[in-house]
């Protein structure tokens, strides 16, 4: 059965086809290395890690996340704080690629930064000069957007409406105000490098599309971002790629993941509701919060709230503990593979919603079970599961000992039992409640819920 995904240029769900039969190439935007990433910057490296695990279970992968460290944005953090750009970017390279391996984000196989690829844009600019895509005007090389009849294909946008509804003021060395910048001057002040038309710096648009070819070659299998970056961003890289190799497709497939709102709020600086990941990871498990934003099918918008995070406890709570206490040797894990419907429902356009309810079936299944090797089994299917979306990590024992000592795994314990009740698991129930039991704490039911203490021994 083919994989299947939603390709934003096609406008629906098609079947994966790679280049190559046996090597699939996947390119994903990175971050502008200015502040720390906020956790809408989160979601993208969240599901298409999940997508590249997917993938490496059929292919071998080679996948690219590249480092944009040269922009304006960059340029002005130095400005305000006084420090050297080549300080600023180092610093929050190693910060996001830590807060993303907090939430269970694995390394890709490339990392390309922009200052480290200037050649290889100078090169395509003057490609896409001699081929009567781009022209120089004082000090600028500007990619000329009416050569390129496709423009506008990815983002379903009409250039001649745009043009007509165009209402920024032209500037002077501009053609055309839908022409973008591929290459621009730089004053002694900013970074710049030497180039055919003078001291200068790249544009973001061309940055991407040079360590694109760098690493992965003219055609790629899949590019991905957010949704956000549809258009300009990868408009024009897809423009300019297109048209500096005489038409040759750049990217076979076009993978956008949705919005992330705030409470249903846009999340924005102005509104005060920026939430960073290198703060949220000091109060929130990562798993916690990969599992939030993978709830939601990633083409969808998601609603970051206290309910989302709260929900997302609640689940890993529920499959730390169909795990508890089960011993699963190596050889059981490495022979275990994740349920067949698991992988079907992210095989169909990574639809996470289906995948963790076929996560809880098999919970569900493991709770039930008896038999020790059955139990063994089905938890080392839990942990093949776990592995490829990205979860149970952590030792469960570990999971469940909050800051507070073990109330949180008390509670957590509690609710996996009230959720066993509902289901009529009655034994899984009884069963909790001898574990609790055993570790001298009492549990009361009542009709506002069930309340715990601890035992008192004959010493107290």
């Amino acid at each position: 059965m083919a994989i299947r995904l939603h390709d934003t240029k096609r406008g629906r769900k098609v079947d994966f086809e790679p280049l190559d039969e046996n090597r699939v190439t996947m390119y994903l935007c990175g971050p502008t290395v200015y502040n720390y990433a906020h956790i809408g910057n989160a979601r993208p490296a969240v599901v298409f890690d999940l997508l590249a695990r997917l993938l490496r279970r059929r292919y071998t992968l080679k996948f690219a996340r590249n480092f944009t460290d040269v922009d304006d944005k960059i340029n002005a953090a130095s400005l305000e704080t006084g420090r050297p750009i080549h300080e600023i970017t180092e610093r929050f390279k190693r910060v996001y690629n830590e807060d993303m391996a907090a939430l269970g984000v694995l390394p890709p196989d490339v990392e390309p930064c922009a200052t480290e690829h200037i050649d290889e844009m100078i090169a395509m600019i003057e490609t896409l000069i001699e081929k009567g895509h781009a022209y120089e005007a004082e000090g600028h090389v500007l990619f000329d957007v009416e050569s390129n009849p496709d423009y506008g294909s990815l983002s379903k946008r009409d250039l001649r409406e745009m043009i007509a509804g165009a209402r920024v003021e032209v500037a002077p060395y501009k053609k055309a105000a839908q022409d973008f910048v591929l290459w621009k001057p730089s004053t002694p002040e900013l970074p710049g490098w030497d180039s055919p038309w003078g001291r200068g710096r790249p544009g973001w648009h061309i940055e991407c599309s040079a360590m694109a070819e760098r690493h992965l070659g003219t055609t790629i299998d899949i590019h991905a971002g957010g949704q956000d970056l549809v258009f300009p961003h990868h408009e024009n890289e897809m423009a300019q790629s297109t048209c500096a190799h005489d038409g040759a497709v750049f990217a076979n497939y076009w993978l956008h993941n949705g919005f992330l709102s705030m409470d249903r709020a846009k999340m924005s600086k102005s509104l005060g509701n920026v939430l960073l990941v290198h703060d949220l990871i000091e109060r929130i498990p990562g798993e916690v919060m990969r599992l939030a934003l993978l709830s939601a099918h990633y083409r969808q918008p998601l609603d970051w709230s206290d309910d989302t995070v709260d929900a997302a406890q609640r689940m890993l709570d529920r499959l730390y503990g169909a795990v508890r206490g089960i011993e699963v040797s190596e050889d059981r894990r490495a022979e275990a593979s994740p349920p067949e419907a698991m992988i079907e429902a992210l095989e169909d356009d990574l639809n996470t919603p289906k995948a963790m309810a076929e996560f809880f079936a098999l919970a569900k299944t493991l709770n039930k079970a008896t038999d020790e090797g059955e139990r063994e089994r089905l938890a080392a299917s839990m942990y093949a599961a776990g592995e490829l979306m990205g979860l149970l990590s952590s030792d469960p024992e570990d999971w469940f000992v909050g800051e507070d000592g073990d109330d949180a795994g008390i509670q957590a314990l509690i609710d996996e039992r009230a959720a066993a009740k509902r289901e009529r698991d009655f034994a899984r129930a009884d069963g909790i409640r001898d574990e609790l039991a055993a570790r001298g704490i009492a549990i009361e039911d009542g009709p506002d819920g069930t309340t715990w203490r601890r035992a008192r021994t004959a010493d107290e």
